[in-house]
């Protein structure tokens, strides 16, 4: 990934949400995955912010669904994760990983008051 294209937490999050969600990945269900299985609060404003912005990137692409009635007639947006966005969280993992090997956070708590 080139300089400046790491990717943050929150997308990192939504990433994430959207292939545990699979066919069911649309704003709404993103945001309650988040919520539920990250414990983090999010709106839906955030959420398809960055979804708009992981799209920009090349790292998941979207689809409209056919218009529904009990929306209005309003066509719900669906996302999915595209290879570079799987190949941007991998890259993610491996950093992290490697920033994680040899600290010991155990060490430190017990030296606390």
């Amino acid at each position: 990934m080139a300089k400046g294209r790491h990717l943050g937490e929150f997308e990192q999050l939504v990433l994430l949400a959207l292939l545990r969600l699979g066919e069911e990945g649309y704003g709404m269900t993103v945001r309650r995955e988040v919520e539920e299985t990250a414990k983090r609060k999010a709106t839906l404003g955030s959420v398809y912010g960055t979804l708009d912005r992981l799209e920009e990137k090349g790292l998941v692409a979207s689809w409209r669904a056919d218009p529904d009635p009990l929306r209005g007639g309003h066509p719900r947006r669906y996302f999915q994760v595209t290879a570079e966005g799987e190949l941007a969280l991998r890259r993610s993992q491996r950093m992290m990983e490697r920033m994680w090997d040899g600290v010991d956070l155990s060490a430190d708590e017990e030296s606390k008051p």
